[in-house]
């Protein structure tokens, strides 16, 4: 490991570890030439020292860097520093997708499609530059603090999976193409499946294949029918699932054949998510070159046909590898002898092999039909004469080893139905949803192949799938005898509108439902609940108490039969005081007997303040004279004011005794006066003599 302030070229400042994985670690750096911060991923030891590695890792990384995108990880240089060999990279500040969905569980819908069609644009750029990533994995998928995401590693993958398989590529297991691990030809197509793998993990939370090791992983991917994701997150739309089910399709030739189809169709889904407008590719890639089958792959034929035990998938590559050395010797031997007469030979011996195969059909259809014939006579025959025709439901089908007879699934919830294609040697596609007032939701209402035809095992029998009804009967929900809150839960719950109106009711307890309308309405129409408010006879009418004093409120209120309730008091301008103002329950109104019924009490209208402020300075030593420094003198300080003919006096400061000489402060900034009145005195007095030692006029200000 690199220590934090090591050098790379002198350019390259380390500042911490931010990740490890299978192949590397991975540092942040400051680069000192250009002022940013960088991501430094350096290989680990058992990589660094193998030569033929080395010199492929750094023509990957090198082609790797001539990509520039916005949703690649660009590649600034590549260096290495004695045993040292390092990728320079820009620094993404966020997480991982895998870590952001382990983190949410499942996306939501728009937001991984906005995700896969970023990655998407970033692969096929590369693709335009044929490079291919190899290792497409929500690991390898960053997302920066501003939403942008970026695909990392391009160019990498080749090298590390061309050299070795380390426990980084074998993490990838879940994520890599049947081709891949087969250790067959990749192209653009096995991006795309890796693709759709991440895409099935973002609107799932889970993976399709799992399995106890890698090895059954590698299997599953080869043999095992991708489980709708839909069954995980019935809120996928059939858009987004078909292109999930086109991009992990077995055969590249059925999957899209370019990135940018792929992002065509994300962002369609984004405008009609509902309408099933992904187009299955043709079974028969025409545009392919021809494919030279390989022995391992000639076995893995028969044993999926059951024409072979099964073997070791571990000898596979030894006696491919054989193979190869054999062919490659046998066309350089052709090549040295000129071409010679194969050719010629070629053609003849495709000529005789179609002959072979015409008379082998031939004689199997004689065979067949005698056979039939010796069924037919060996069985009891009619007494009449009369030659009978068999209806044509009693044809006898021959059904050999690699065909199979299409089961009945209608009507059954899509993973039985599923389960029970699996169970036949069959795939099932979603082909669509259909509303439907006879079918349960999420069952199977019509299948493409009827029931009993003979087709091919591993063929796929396309189905389309009830959504149910939006009818609802209501009657069914027995929403009476329930509680108003309780009921209209319950229809909410069901995507009704719900209203509801009180009605008097003699047996219906207060509270509960008595009746609704209507009895049946579809999502989002609207019901109304009819709520008891108990019988009419026990309900009391509130009486008028306004303006009457709250003796009197009181009196009316207890014959009435009704409680009084909270008493509140307010100012008022025109209520008198201590009458009342407001009653909470309107007059006249049908309550139940007891209700409480709160007022409130008028404190009559609300007095203006009248305030003043005065900041003066009186000295003392101008009533004492010469003595005045030994002498102490008692003072107090009060406001006079003349209040309706009569003096009234406010103490502003208490009697205190204070030195001859001191010069007192006489300052108020908040003097209250008496309310109307306009203008006092502020007075200083001899607390003993009862002497106005001084006198200030101040005048008052109305406030609230």
């Amino acid at each position: 490991m690199l220590r934090t302030g090591i050098y790379l070229q002198n350019r390259y400042e380390i500042q911490g570890l931010i990740g490890s994985g299978g192949m590397s670690d991975v540092y942040k750096a400051k680069c000192h030439k250009l002022n940013r911060l960088v991501a430094v991923k350096v290989l680990k030891q058992e990589f660094s020292d193998d030569p033929s590695f080395l010199s492929k890792f750094q023509m990957e990384a090198q082609a790797a860097a001539r990509l520039s995108h916005p949703n690649i990880v660009n590649v600034y240089d590549v260096g290495d520093e004695g045993n040292l060999h390092y990728i320079v990279m820009e620094l993404i500040e966020g997480i991982t997708l895998k870590s952001y969905i382990a983190k949410k569980g499942m996306l939501d819908i728009k937001e991984a499609v906005g995700i896969a069609i970023q990655v998407a644009q970033g692969i096929g750029a590369a693709h335009e530059q044929k490079i291919i990533h190899r290792d497409i994995k929500p690991q390898n998928m960053l997302i920066s603090r501003d939403g942008k995401v970026k695909v990392a590693d391009f160019g990498i993958a080749r090298a590390v999976t061309t050299q070795t398989m380390t426990s980084e590529a074998m993490g990838s297991v879940h994520y890599i193409s049947p081709e891949q691990a087969r250790g067959g030809y990749c192209d653009e197509r096995s991006d795309i499946y890796s693709l759709g793998i991440t895409m099935y993990e973002m609107v799932t939370g889970i993976l399709p294949f799992e399995g106890d090791n890698t090895v059954a992983v590698a299997i599953a991917q080869l043999q095992e029918p991708i489980t709708r994701p839909s069954l995980y997150n019935p809120e996928i739309p059939v858009s987004m699932e078909g292109i999930i089910l086109k991009c992990t399709e077995k055969k590249p030739e059925r999957r899209y054949s370019q990135m940018a189809e792929v992002v065509a169709d994300l962002r369609r889904v984004l405008v009609y998510p509902d309408d099933n407008f992904v187009q299955p590719a043709p079974e028969v890639d025409m545009a392919a070159g021809t494919v030279v089958i390989k022995k391992k792959e000639l076995k893995e034929i028969k044993r999926m046909e059951g024409q072979e035990n099964r073997e070791s998938d571990w000898d596979w590559e030894e006696e491919d590898g054989w193979e190869d050395e054999r062919d490659s010797k046998n066309s350089q031997r052709d090549r040295r002898d000129g071409g010679g007469a194969g050719p010629r030979f070629e053609r003849l011996f495709a000529a005789l092999g179609i002959l072979i195969a015409i008379v082998i059909v031939a004689v199997l259809v004689v065979v067949f039909s005698r056979l039939g014939g010796l069924l037919r006579f060996n069985s009891p025959q009619p007494t009449s004469t009369t030659i009978e025709t068999e209806p044509p439901s009693s044809t006898v089908e021959t059904v050999n080893d690699t065909e199979i007879p299409v089961p009945d699934v209608l009507h059954l919830p899509v993973d039985m139905a599923e389960a029970k294609l699996k169970e036949s040697t069959l795939v099932m596609k979603v082909s669509g949803y259909e509303d439907s007032d006879t079918v349960d939701k999420d069952c199977v209402i019509s299948q493409a192949i009827p029931e009993g035809t003979i087709v091919q095992k591993y063929s796929t029998v396309a189905v389309v799938v009830s959504r149910g009804t939006d009818l609802v009967k209501i009657s069914e929900l027995s929403p009476a005898g329930m509680t108003g809150d309780a009921a209209k839960l319950l229809l909410e719950q069901n995507k009704l509108v719900v209203k509801t109106q009180q009605e008097y009711h003699d047996t219906v307890p207060e509270g509960m439902v008595v009746r609704f309308e209507p009895e049946q309405a579809r999502e989002g129409e609207t019901v109304i609940l009819y709520i008891s408010a108990g019988p009419l006879s026990a309900m009391k009418t509130v009486p008028d108490i306004r303006e009457r004093t709250q003796e009197e409120a009181l009196a009316m209120l207890t014959e009435a039969g009704l409680s009084p309730g909270e008493v509140r008091e307010e100012f008022h301008d025109t209520v008198t005081q201590g009458h009342i103002i407001v009653q909470d329950i309107e007059p006249g109104t049908l309550v139940k007997e007891g209700t409480v019924v709160s007022y409130s009490v008028s404190k009559g209208a609300e007095m203006k303040r009248f305030v003043a402020a005065i900041n003066e300075t009186y000295n003392m030593g101008t009533q004492i004279g010469p003595g005045a420094l030994t002498a102490d003198i008692t003072v107090s300080i009060r406001l006079r004011q003349e209040v309706n003919g009569e003096t009234v006096y406010k103490i502003l400061t208490e009697a205190t005794t204070v030195p001859g000489n001191m010069l007192l402060p006489v300052s108020f900034t908040n003097i209250e006066g008496a309310p109307g009145v306009d203008s006092g005195e502020v007075e200083v007095v001899n607390v003993s003599t009862e002497e106005v030692l001084a006198s200030y006029p101040i005048k008052f200000i109305e406030t609230d």
